[in-house]
């Protein structure tokens, strides 16, 4: 990467359950005014858009910002599964750092209806039918009342502990974890504590999982505004977070072998992360604060080893001395992640971006990691794309 792009500017609503929030369009346009208004910029001032969402019909993005205004500019409509806000950054980083811009908005939303993710169009062969065909052939047809997303990173969690000889109940420790992040966040969904046996005894879902391990259907948005130094400088804003590196990968060949934790993104997110770490010069153990794509426990385990926060069959020392935590080596998720701040789908990954920027400026009150100037963020969606991002803390 070249010149470094400017997070100038982040916002996020809080997230709701099904049901309890505004239409997609309403909650995007009050995520992206939260954003400009951070930034100290208005939305005249953006030169391209990029909007992540699954659930919705094409042109939800400009359905959205139209509330802010009809500027005529380009507005391009993102679905990279769970990992579209963040493939919206990557796209609106990309145009700032080429120079085709100097100010790009990326937003991200979700209007999701209760229950587990399902297939909208039956009519047509799924994406997701070569993961399903080797999930069945290694582990057997789940059953049909079973959440799909649930069977993968529940499979791949059993691969692990039968791979290793470990306790499943090793897993549920992130959810206590979790909880007790989200507790100081007031965007999550669910903030009451939680204690191991409590999660251990919610219903069974998959595997290791239960149902206490894994994100609930949420509805919410956020957005990020991305300028160029040389803007920043000139319109005084601020410019101390930048992107220090991205990556943006999809499946190899091996993904597809019958391992199911390269099934579910392992490979991804390790060839993203040494990518980053190659392009920012800063490496995992440079890392004290990230935010991680934990869907299921299950899935931030294993993302610890595949980013290289521990090295790979440490995991599980990782989580049972702390080192997720406060007072341990890495704060992973401080702001609840997915499993109790929510998972709108589109807006997950700028949700991430939002919370490591507020890190980065001081900004984030009880959850404030303290001395951090790096921080790293990791946002999946099967079928599939993984992006790996590491932001940085500059002198303004």
């Amino acid at each position: 990467m070249s010149e470094k792009v400017v997070v100038a500017g982040v916002g996020m609503i809080p997230f709701t359950k099904p049901g309890k929030s505004d239409p997609y369009h309403v909650m995007g346009a009050a995520a992206a005014e939260k954003a400009l208004a951070d930034a100290g910029i208005d939305y005249s001032a953006v030169q391209q858009a990029y909007v992540g969402y699954v659930y919705g019909d094409s042109t939800s993005g400009q359905r959205a910002l139209y509330q802010l205004g009809h500027t005529g500019i380009p507005v391009f409509n993102v679905n990279n599964n769970c990992s579209s806000g963040s493939s919206a950054l990557y796209l609106a980083r990309q145009a700032v750092e080429s120079g085709a811009v100097d100010v790009a908005l990326a937003l991200g939303f979700e209007q999701m209806v209760p229950g587990a993710l399902g297939a909208i169009f039956t009519d047509r062969p799924s994406a997701m039918e070569v993961f399903e065909n080797v999930r069945d052939r290694v582990r057997g047809v789940p059953d049909a009342n079973t959440p799909n997303a649930a069977t993968f990173f529940g499979a791949a969690g059993q691969q692990y502990v039968e791979d290793r000889g470990m306790d499943p109940s090793v897993f549920a420790h992130i959810t206590v974890k979790s909880r007790r992040h989200a507790a100081n966040n007031p965007y999550s969904v669910f903030r009451d504590p939680m204690s191991l046996e409590e999660v251990l005894a919610s219903p069974h879902i998959y595997g290791p999982l239960t149902r206490f391990q894994c994100c609930p259907p949420t509805c919410g948005a956020a957005a990020a505004v991305l300028v160029s130094r040389n803007y920043a400088k000139r319109h005084g804003l601020r410019s101390d977070v930048v992107i220090a590196g991205q990556a943006l990968t999809t499946d190899s060949p091996e993904a597809f072998d019958g391992d199911m934790i390269r099934l579910i993104g392992y490979d991804m997110t390790a060839q993203a992360a040494s990518e980053v770490y190659a392009q920012s010069g800063i490496g995992p153990d440079d890392v004290r604060v990230a935010e991680l794509h934990d869907c299921f426990t299950t899935n931030e385990f294993l993302t610890y080893e595949a980013l290289g926060l521990t090295p790979a069959g440490t995991a599980e020392k990782f989580v049972l001395d702390g080192d997720n935590t406060y007072g341990g080596r890495v704060v992973t998720n401080p702001s609840g992640g997915l499993i109790s701040k929510g998972h709108p789908l589109g807006a997950t990954g700028l949700a991430q971006c939002a919370e490591l920027v507020w890190q980065l400026r001081g900004q984030a009150d009880a959850r404030q990691v303290e001395g951090v100037n790096v921080a790293l963020q990791q946002n999946l969606g099967l079928g599939g794309a993984c992006v790996v991002t590491m932001y940085q803390k500059v002198d303004g």
